[in-house]
């Protein structure tokens, strides 16, 4: 496993035990690098107008369409290490 990989995955457990949970804009941002990161560039349709928090994390992921993978973990780790104290 790459060291980079390995970081990224300790920055995805490491986000889950932040003592301040971070505000909707930096979530909706750690979302977005972690599913690029993990997954790509975003598929699918965008969710409906009933589904919010769907079309909100959706439209997060799609901004960074595009972005290379290590790019966008590294970007997470980056992130993740600011938001801890």
């Amino acid at each position: 496993m790459s060291a980079l990989k390995e970081a990224f995955d300790k920055a995805a457990a490491d986000s889950k035990n932040l003592t301040e949970r971070p505000d909707n804009a930096t979530l909706l941002k750690i979302y977005a690098l972690y599913k690029q990161g993990s997954e790509g560039d975003v598929d699918g349709k965008r969710p409906g107008f009933t589904d919010m928090i769907g079309r909100a994390k959706w439209d997060a992921w799609n901004e960074i369409k595009g972005t290379a993978k290590e790019a966008a973990m590294q970007q997470y780790v980056d992130l993740i290490e600011s938001l801890k104290d």
